[in-house]
Formats: C-alpha cells, structure tokens, sequence
C-alpha cells in the first residue's frame, strides 16, 4: 500500500509542475485535465502526508521510550504512544478506503428521472413527493436543479418528471436511488381510511459530454409540438416543444420546459446522450450487475430499493436493511443518513472482495 501511496504522490507533485509551465497554462484542454487528475489525487496526498507525519512521531516516542526516563515523562511518552498508534490505525482505514477503485461518473451531474408507477393518481402523487425529496436535498448540499420535462396529473401529481441536478459529486450520492420506491399511506381520495401500497421508480443517470457518447445524426428524428404544460402564452402556442427519438434503440426523450426551441433541444440531447451512456454501461456489466444483486442491488428500475411507511412514520431501504423512523425529515431532504450507509456498505463489500470491484 505504501508503494502505491507514494507512486500517487510522485503524480501529484508532477502534476503541480505541470500546472507551472507555460505551455501547459496556454493548452486551456490539457489545463483543464491535469488540474482535475490533481484534484481527484489531492485528498489522498494529503491523508498519506498525515500518516507519514504520524508514523514518524510514533516511531520516535517509541524510541524515547527506551531512554531513562523519570516516571512522570515514561507516563506522558506512553499516553502519546497509544494516542498516535489509534491515529495511525485510523488513517489508515481511511487510504485504504482512498484507494479503492472509485466510479469514474461520481463527480457528474445528473438527470433524474421520476415516474409514477403502480397505483395509478396515487404512484402520480408520490412521484411529487420523491421530486420534492430530491429538490430539498440537492438544495441542502448546495446544488442546483433544473427542469428539463414533465407530465402532470389533475390532482398535482407527475405521470413523470426529468430534472437535471448539477453539483460535485451529485452522481457520487444520487445513483443510490434508482429503483423502485414504494408508498404506504392513505391516499386523499380514499374516504375509508384505508391503507394503499404504491410505487414510483427513480432512474438516476450521469449526465455526459458529446465526447463520451457518438450519436449520428442520421440515427434521430426530430419532432416539434406546442408545449402542454403551464408557461404562458408564447409556450403554449408555438412550436418550442422537442421531440427526438433514437432510430436504432427506439430510444424516446422530450422536452417542453424552455420557451426557446433550441434549448429545449439542447435539453432533449443530454437526456438522450445519459440514457445511450447508461444503457451501454448496463449490457457492458450485465454479468457483475447479477453478481452484486443480493448486495446491494441492481439499480434496475423494477427493483424494489425502499419503503417509505406513512402510518409509522417509517423508511426502510430494504438493500441493506436500514431502517429510520423520521419519514419527515427524509421526505424533506434529510437523506443523509440513508446516503452515508449505502456509501459505507459499499466500501464494505470492495473491502471483503478485495477492492476487485468495477
């Protein structure tokens, strides 16, 4: 481990004189990469400076120890040894978990999708509640969300919703939650007071650049519509509304946020470019995706990820059995908690396999 640590802080070092020259500071592409690489490298740096620095201290009190000493400094020598060995031991944990192979996407933003599933009005409305969930949380992490499409129901609910979340790290913490969520409540339309079980599924894609994914223009055909939704006159009455479809996977994606053609086509694109990505990468993994099933899940959408109990206030993430008894707050935005155990269950499973994962 110390050999890799040091090979990664070699890198650094030569990404900082990169970053120095001249030739480099004018190449704005080859500025940009290296500047990233070095980010992405400086926490580990860092965490290896410090347990250097530690075990360097532990290794000369250790020595001290072995001089004469009166007993008072025999004691505080003692006191900084046992100190700086649970210091070493937590840093540590905390490279080896650096050095775990990390998913290139998790520094993305991302396009959410929201759709109401079985259970009809009620799926719709629960749709809006996982939106809001996600809205509330992207704030409290200081990110910031977007509309790209969605379909409403009479009641205020969302047949579907697709919204971008634009943040560091967003796909790092969001990508937990595609699946399907499913709903315990007594529905607003339900006079008998009677419990109903619903779902809506969440799919949560890293958004990607032109680079990452080739789309011929020749595979897509292009339709224009008026938008449906609320927006004014000028949206409702021209044709700013986008539809394209991918000829060769059938894939269909559109758009009718923006009053302008061009941005809503813009929109439509990225959403299209996220889903070919992300359905290649699903085929591409098929067989590891069967593998981590019993773990910690698939991500597929017809998967059932969690519950989210009304009557006893309870959320349940049945991948690896967590539950919470504050439906509230998590509804609010408060998914920290949820997020935090599915990062760490994760590492726990690339530990016991020998950080052999994807």
């Amino acid at each position: 481990m110390i050999d890799r640590l040091q090979a990664i802080e070699d890198r650094y070092l030569k990404l900082t004189e990169y970053l120095c020259d001249p030739d480099i500071i004018n190449d704005p592409q080859k500025l940009r990469t290296y500047a990233k690489e070095q980010s992405d490298l400086e926490e580990t740096v860092q965490v290896f400076r410090e347990y250097r620095q530690v075990v360097n201290g532990l290794e000369d009190a250790k020595q001290m120890i072995q001089e004469k000493l009166d007993d008072d400094m025999r004691e505080l020598v003692k006191l900084e040894i046992d100190e700086l060995s649970d210091k070493a031991q937590d840093l540590q944990s905390k490279l080896t978990v650096l050095l775990l192979p990390k998913d290139p996407n998790d520094e993305k933003n991302v396009i959410v999708e929201v759709r109401g599933a079985v259970g009809g009005e009620e799926a719709a409305l629960f749709a809006g509640v996982l939106y809001r969930m996600y809205s509330r949380f992207a704030e409290r992490q200081g990110w910031k969300t977007e509309m790209i499409d969605a379909t409403e129901t009479d009641l205020g609910g969302f047949k579907e919703i697709t919204f971008n979340v634009m943040g560091k790290g967003a796909y790092s913490k969001l990508k937990f939650e595609s699946g399907g969520h499913r709903v315990q409540r007594v529905p607003t339309t339900e006079s008998g007071g009677r419990i109903h079980t619903s779902m809506a599924t969440v799919a949560v894609l890293p958004e990607v650049e032109d680079v990452e994914v080739h789309i011929d223009d020749k595979d897509l055909r292009i339709d224009t519509f008026c938008s449906s939704g609320a927006g004014g006159q000028s949206v409702n009455t021209t044709k700013s509304a986008i539809r394209i479809v991918h000829i060769p996977t059938g894939l269909m994606v559109q758009c009718q946020d923006e009053k302008s053609q061009l941005k809503n086509k813009d929109k439509a694109m990225k959403v299209l470019r996220a889903r070919l990505f992300a359905k290649a990468r699903e085929e591409q993994h098929a067989e590891v995706a069967e593998d981590r099933k019993s773990q910690v899940g698939t991500g597929d959408r017809s998967e059932r990820i969690r519950t989210y109990n009304y009557p006893q206030s309870r959320i349940t993430d049945h991948r690896i059995g967590l539950t919470l008894h504050k439906l509230d707050m998590v509804l609010d935005g408060d998914l920290d908690d949820v997020i935090n155990s599915l990062i760490t269950a994760t590492r726990s499973e690339q530990l016991s396999a020998g950080g052999d994962d994807e």
